[in-house]
């Protein structure tokens, strides 16, 4: 049951997902340097705001403001893609024990996987909404 010849094939079978972490681990990289990066233009824009005279204090706030929502929205997006990760490995992790032990754990499979995809598709539309958010910021930048 446990010979070389049985655990190749449920090993193959564990290791495509894998490749889903990956890239994954790719999006968290750049959603936690996004994250960064509004972090600290969002303290240089607060040192600005304080130095700046009145009127030009309204546009750094509307900066901020637009910064603080995007940093929610990149929160979200990081949870979510970790949470795709934790899903997938679970879902390594079960495929793994229930061919070893002969088990059908097809529908927690399927649960685990559509989860998963469910998750990484938010973190995508998360995405895509802190771009426009930051396009819209460029705009207020420029107009000022």
């Amino acid at each position: 049951m446990n010979s070389l010849s049985h655990l190749i094939p449920i090993l193959q079978l564990a290791v495509g997902p894998v490749i889903l972490i990956s890239g994954v681990g790719m999006l968290l990289l750049t959603l936690t340097n996004r994250f960064g990066r509004v972090i600290d233009r969002t303290r240089a824009l607060h040192r600005d705001r304080t130095t700046q005279p009145a009127a030009t204090r309204g546009a750094l706030s509307e900066q901020i403001t637009i910064l603080q929502r995007r940093a929610s929205i990149l929160r979200l997006a990081i949870t979510l893609a970790g949470g795709t990760a934790l899903l997938v490995a679970v879902m390594i992790l079960v495929l793994f024990l229930a061919a070893l032990g002969s088990v059908d754990a097809g529908l927690l499979i399927i649960a685990l996987f559509s989860a998963s995809l469910l998750a990484l598709i938010g973190t995508i539309i998360a995405f895509l909404h802190d771009t426009n958010l930051s396009l819209r910021a460029i705009r207020l930048e420029l107009e000022s």
